[in-house]
């Protein structure tokens, strides 16, 4: 078992059940480091998703190195980073079998999120229905303005100087 913290420097932080630190994981996203302010992981633990103090959603694949976190050849992948709230994130669920992230935010708002792109699905308490299966459609909240980043590159260890832009690009006439 491994235990994971979320920390005002932005980082996460992944300990051993005797308390030793296993992996330091900073975000590598175009935003700047945030505290962060949630943190859960999908119900098979293959997942690991960090909510901000800026209202940022961050999601690793965490599944190969929990199979053995001795071994320095396991990577933590960072695949998706997308703005959720303009406010801070206090807290998150991530369901795996209807494949949605729900997020919660200072501001009062409940939000609901493709976990595989980042697509944003719908607010609670609005007055439609939630279309789970359109990921089709590219909106987003009132108060965000940024497309999720899908990261596709994978970096050797995600080191605390490292800093990597990879916006995603909307293109409307596709």
């Amino acid at each position: 078992p491994i235990l994971a913290s979320a920390h005002e420097n932005g980082c996460i932080y992944l300990w051993s059940t005797q308390g030793e630190l296993v992996k330091e994981l900073l975000p590598i996203s175009k935003y700047s480091s945030a505290p962060l302010t949630a943190v859960c992981t999908d119900f098979s633990t293959k997942r690991l998703l960090a909510g901000s103090k800026e209202g940022h959603i961050m999601l690793w694949n965490i599944a190969s190195f929990l199979e053995d976190p001795q071994n320095t050849k396991n990577q933590i992948k960072e695949e998706l980073c997308w703005r959720a709230h303009s406010t801070e994130v206090v807290d998150l669920v991530h369901e795996e079998e209807k494949n949605v992230v729900v997020t919660a935010s200072i501001d009062g708002s409940v939000r609901l999120w493709n976990a595989m792109n980042g697509c944003y699905l719908g607010y609670f308490g609005q007055h439609r229905k939630f279309e789970l299966s359109d990921i089709s459609r590219l909106i987003l909240p009132c108060d965000v303005t940024t497309f999720p980043s899908i990261i596709k590159e994978e970096s050797k260890d995600m080191e605390k100087s490292e800093k990597f832009e990879r916006p995603l690009i909307f293109d409307k006439d596709k």
